[in-house]
């Protein structure tokens, strides 16, 4: 008895390459991610392999179109390929793209403060900048402005606590969320006045990009006051990423600030120096 010869459906070879080129660019993504995050490579050339890696899953939503095309015109297998390279690739780029429409609707600014006109200022965190980072000096009036107007909620903290009561309070935030303490001189008295201050470096949740914080506590006649300043080392844009942390930050030392006194009594975490030079990886 003959056998019957069951003829395979052709496949697109377009389908085949889009698939096979948004798996590539999955894994790419995968390991440009933990390069940045580990610091393994200096800023640019990490962004750039990751830049590079988007662009190809670009490159496989266009070829997974293309494919679509030839599958439906000439009745040819590779649905699944191509569905499979469009998914990929729509996954992958979505979150920069979600990114970018942020980027234009904000102002492309780095370095947010309470205090524009005198921002707390980094002085251990500038020694542990590395030289291709940005400037550690306010950029002036034009970015206040900016800032103004994009994030006017961002103010100082004027509280009845007293200076070390509020400093402890930021201490104690800020050890809640994980950031290393660089340095951290405690308000001093009307003997010798001295403006409370601490340096931090936080870490962007996804890249894992270093961003630095200072804190001032500023004794005043009814309490203290408190300004916070948060900038990124790297970049031009920092998508609004500085303004949210100064607003959390604030909004957490108030719900400390305004806890029963028993919680309060807690003693607060202390600082740890930083040892050697920073890594040089941005927000």
């Amino acid at each position: 008895m003959a056998r019957r010869r069951i003829s395979e459906q052709p496949t697109s070879r377009l389908a085949i390459w889009a698939r096979r080129l948004a798996l590539f660019s999955l894994a790419a993504t995968v390991i440009a991610v933990v390069i940045v995050r580990s610091g393994a490579l200096d800023i640019v050339p990490a962004l750039s392999t990751l830049a590079g890696a988007l662009a190809l899953a670009l490159v496989a939503i266009l070829l997974a179109f293309a494919a679509g095309v030839v599958i439906w015109t000439e009745g040819i297998g590779g649905v699944r390929e191509a569905v499979t390279a469009l998914l990929i690739g729509l996954v992958l780029i979505a979150y920069p793209l979600y990114l970018g429409v942020k980027a234009y609707r904000l102002p492309a600014i780095y370095d947010v403060t309470t205090d524009p006109i005198d921002p707390p200022r980094f002085v251990a965190i500038a020694r542990l900048r590395p030289r291709d980072a940005n400037p550690v000096t306010y950029a002036g009036l034009h970015i206040a402005e900016l800032q103004r107007k994009a994030y006017s909620d961002i103010e100082p903290d004027l509280t009845t606590a007293t200076p070390q009561e509020a400093y402890d309070a930021v201490l104690k935030v800020i050890a809640k969320r994980k950031w290393h303490i660089v340095d951290a001189r405690p308000p001093q008295g009307a003997a010798t006045p001295r403006d409370g201050l601490i340096e931090a470096i936080a870490r962007t949740p996804i890249l894992s990009f270093r961003d630095d914080v200072a804190v001032r506590v500023r004794a005043t006649p009814g309490g203290a006051r408190i300004d916070v300043r948060s900038a990124s080392r790297y970049g031009r844009h920092d998508l609004g990423a500085n303004a949210a942390r100064v607003r959390a930050l604030i909004e957490d030392v108030d719900d400390v600030l305004s806890a029963p006194a028993t919680e309060k009594k807690q003693p607060a975490p202390k600082p740890t120096q930083a040892a050697g030079k920073g890594n040089s990886v941005k927000r």
